[in-house]
């Protein structure tokens, strides 16, 4: 592949906020100055400690230690190749790009021809919705209340019942057919390559940040003899245990709810008819079961640190629906959010509700919320006839294991009380029982484990130094601080200064490994420079060079900030001097006074404190 000139690469990055990327798909908040923070999309924690510092490009996890910038995120987030990273960001602000063979490439690797292919795809199935062969969706879709607007708003189209219409259009596109069928958009049979969606609606869907990459077919015709609904099979973009259906479209809503809410429904016209009734942060799965990866996408988006969130299910009232809440109540406790369930009345789904009773109907199902430990204590006990002293006594040995999984203190002796009161019984009888059906859990297992690869000479890899690890001393408080501030702020520093704090070793051996990156920088007024400087970094000591970036500077403002970053640089150099006064009182000691050694002794000595008294005052 052609590279990208170096001077575009830098000014992508330049023009780039990185709190833009990584807020598309963490929900990011104030963690003081110039630094935001949000749950880590690198590893599943309860309480955030992913950093990300816009004003330097940077972002670092305190958990597990991922940093990098802004092209190093999507890389690890989205599994791009380095051009493909920069193209898709110069492609965002409208950047034209420059390669070392003298013009500007095409896109032409793997990723990014996917989901090029899955654009180019979306767009061919909403015009064909407009055709006359897609009568028969455009009549599904009005018979559930979505006009040609909604239709517009979720991109829905309609694939033709022909074999290879979509192959065609998109090979005469210069697709090839091996993009095509790596992006499930076309299968292969005994009569060879065609289309895998034909006569059928179609939903994009999309990842977070909104480009496609998969698509859901509902069924219209009888003599399709194929699922109800067809999804795009797994491809390196589409991972269906991982993508939520209209999350592109509700993650601003839910970032700045109060509370902040998901509805989770069951299909693609529940989530357009929630979000057209008002519930705009409705999502979906897409043809799997709401699941682990689910929880870990949606808790970064809902930035979900607290109890104050709000995660609501709804499902169908019949047996299938009824199975499918007790599922997610399986997997409650990795929420931090409340979890409930909501039930509309008679059983109907969002969309047929907001068909037969209208939007207001569709709102006021949130009223009709109940948390999640009740609903499932209430479906354990509709096996049991609680008329008879027998049913109620198995009802409660049924029901008690699902009270015990409360870890919260708080929470676990009202709904004690809750199952009392349902079963009519003794909550003193029903508090025994809780407790005998308690299990104990296992230990959380750690958050992150260290690599465990070989180090330089065949032995185990030594393990990063973190800030948590250094000695704790007034000498390291000041070389810390130093380096937060010369990595956070140096570009604001009078740069003389901040070279000259930076020439003396450090006493801290991570700390000056960290120093020795920084004062090397080339240039330090230029943007990126400080993303250099931490890679650049021996190890074990890059992390800590992350750390110093990412740590909050303690400071109530930027100018504040600039101050204390100036005066830290003027504390090391006023210590350097001290050090060399130091040594040269010892050498005076052994050289004659009345020798040129020792005149030239004692004139180094008086610069010293006419210098030291300069920056010990200024």
């Amino acid at each position: 592949m052609p590279r990208i000139r170096q001077a575009d690469v830098d000014e992508v990055k330049a023009r780039t906020n990185i709190a833009d990327i990584v807020g598309e798909r963490v929900a990011l908040k104030s963690a003081g100055v110039g630094s935001l923070k949000g749950l880590c999309p690198f590893h599943d924690e309860k309480s955030p400690s992913f950093h990300v510092r816009p004003q330097v490009g940077y972002y670092h996890c305190f958990g597990c230690g991922e940093s990098g910038d802004v092209y190093s995120f999507l890389r690890e987030i989205d599994h791009v190749s380095f051009t493909e990273a920069v193209e898709r960001l110069a492609g965002r602000i409208g950047y034209s790009l420059h390669y070392e063979d003298g013009g500007a490439a095409p896109e032409t690797s793997g990723r990014a021809r996917l989901y090029a292919a899955n654009t180019a795809a979306a767009e061919f199935f909403r015009a064909q919705l407009l055709s006359p062969d897609a009568e028969a969706g455009r009549r599904f879709l009005g018979e559930r209340g979505f006009d040609a607007g909604a239709a517009a708003h979720f991109g829905v189209g309609f694939a033709p019942r022909g074999w290879d219409g979509m192959l065609k259009a998109l090979t005469a596109q210069g697709f090839t057919r091996d993009e095509l069928s790596t992006a499930g958009l076309v299968s292969t049979g005994q009569r060879g390559v065609y289309d895998r969606f034909r006569g059928r609606l179609v939903w994009p869907i999309r990842d977070v940040s909104g480009q496609t990459i998969g698509f859901g077919a509902r069924r219209l015709f009888d003599d399709d003899k194929g699922p109800k609904y067809l999804n795009t099979p797994e491809t390196p973009i589409y991972k269906k245990a991982q993508v939520l259906y209209g999350l592109d479209l509700a993650k601003k809503d839910i970032a700045r709810g109060d509370p902040r809410r998901v509805v989770v429904v069951e299909g693609y016209t529940d989530v357009m008819a929630c979000h057209l009734a008002g519930l705009t942060t409705a999502i979906a799965t897409c043809g799997t079961a709401f699941g682990t990866d689910h929880i870990k996408v949606l808790r970064r988006v809902m930035g979900d640190d607290n109890a104050s969130g709000e995660v609501v299910f709804t499902f169908d009232g019949d047996e299938a629906g009824q199975k499918a809440a007790l599922r997610a109540f399986t997997e409650d406790d990795r929420f931090k959010a409340q979890t409930f369930v909501a039930v509309a009345p008679d059983g109907l789904d969002p969309c047929d509700l907001r068909l037969q009773r209208g939007d207001a109907a569709v709102r006021t199902l949130m009223d009709a919320k109940v948390p999640m430990f009740e609903f499932a204590i209430d479906r354990r006990l509709g096996g049991f006839d609680l008329s008879t002293v027998e049913g109620r006594v198995g009802a409660l040995r049924a029901a008690a294991p699902i009270v015990a999984e409360i870890k919260d203190p708080l929470l676990r002796p009202g709904y004690e009380r809750v199952l009392a009161r349902r079963l009519g019984m003794d909550p003193t009888e029903v508090r025994s029982e809780v407790r005998r059906s308690g299990r104990t859990a296992p230990p959380d297992a750690p958050r992150h484990e260290q690599p465990h690869g070989d180090g330089p000479s065949g032995g185990p890899a030594l393990a990063p130094v973190t800030l948590a690890s250094l000695p704790r001393s007034a000498e390291v408080a000041l070389e810390r601080d130093a380096l937060m501030g010369a990595l956070q702020y140096g570009h604001q520093v009078d740069q003389g200064l901040l070279g000259r704090a930076l020439s003396s070793a450090f006493r801290t051996p991570g700390l000056d490994a960290v120093r020795e990156a920084v004062a090397s920088a080339p240039d330090r007024t230029r943007a990126g420079w400080v993303t250099e400087a931490v890679n650049a970094v021996r190890e074990p000591y890059r992390s800590l060079g992350g750390e110093l970036l990412m740590t909050p500077f303690p400071a109530r403002d930027e100018a504040g900030a600039v101050a204390s970053a100036t005066d830290l640089c003027r504390r090391l150099i006023v210590r350097s001097l001290d050090d060399e006064k130091n040594e040269l009182l010892g050498a005076v000691q052994r050289v004659p006074a009345d020798s040129d050694g020792g005149r030239a002794l004692r004139m180094r000595l008086r610069d010293l404190d006419v210098e030291r008294q300069r920056f010990a005052e200024s």
